[in-house]
């Protein structure tokens, strides 16, 4: 499984932040890296320098084994709450769509 990651002019992409965000991803999606071939993270600001609520944003965007891929957001005030959102919705979003898959 290979994981991606962008980042807008304000979110700092440094290799410190991409390792600790790929650690955490690999850890909680690691039950189903077998089905997954890539793993796209977008990192954004949508308020840019401006400090106001919610405005940290990732998407995550799974691409999976002989499926399309699918994808999810999570905003939150901290990148690595809002990191931690996505994966657990990515985590859902596999659960369901693998158990549907295997019925």
């Amino acid at each position: 499984m290979k994981i991606q990651f962008n980042t807008d002019k304000t979110i700092s992409g440094n290799e410190r932040n991409e390792a600790f965000f790929t650690t955490l991803i690999s850890e909680e999606l690691d039950r189903f890296q077998s089905q997954i071939t890539r793993i796209e993270v977008h990192l954004s600001d949508e308020n840019g320098r401006k400090e106001r609520g919610d405005d940290k944003q990732c998407l995550l965007e799974a691409r999976l084994e002989g499926r399309k891929p699918i994808a999810v957001t999570n905003q939150s005030d901290t990148i690595e709450k809002a990191v931690s959102g996505a994966v657990d919705k990515l985590k859902n979003a596999l659960s369901t769509i693998i158990e549907k898959a295997r019925q």
